[in-house]
């Protein structure tokens, strides 16, 4: 399962240099992961308030290759990599028209309110499955 999403870089999302901050890239992350998690036919909404599941970042990489400036329309894409019973692997590609700015991955795992790791329901894994 693959989507992309479009997003365009505004002037809080710089620093000082002028060039995106990093950390701003793990938002640009969320964002795709979010959609595509919707064209699969569920919101985190859904998954939170409904299946009482929550799906924190676990572990998160990225690689910046080139910068990303004020008013630069990017483009998000996001990868479903790997669903199983505990984890969900996601990975990112961020572009400035073909020029690959940053690629990444998050891992998550799914817990209950308390915050105990839980199996992923089945229903999650057959939508992302597709």
């Amino acid at each position: 399962m693959e989507g992309e999403i479009f997003y365009r870089v505004i002037y809080g999302d710089t620093d000082c240099g002028g060039v995106m901050y990093y950390a701003n890239y793990l938002r640009l992350f969320e964002m795709g992961r979010t959609e595509l998690i919707r064209a699969c036919g569920l919101s985190y909404k859904e998954i939170e308030e409904e299946m009482g599941i929550i799906l924190p970042v676990v572990e998160v990489k990225a690689r910046y290759k080139a910068s990303a400036k004020y008013d630069d329309l990017l483009r998000i894409r996001t990868t479903l990599v790997e669903a199983r019973s505990f984890k969900i692997l996601f990975a990112y590609q961020i572009f400035r028209e073909e020029i690959l700015l940053v690629e990444g991955s998050t891992l998550h795992v799914a817990i209950n309110r308390i915050g105990k790791i839980v199996k992923i329901p089945e229903k999650i894994l057959k939508l992302l499955s597709g």
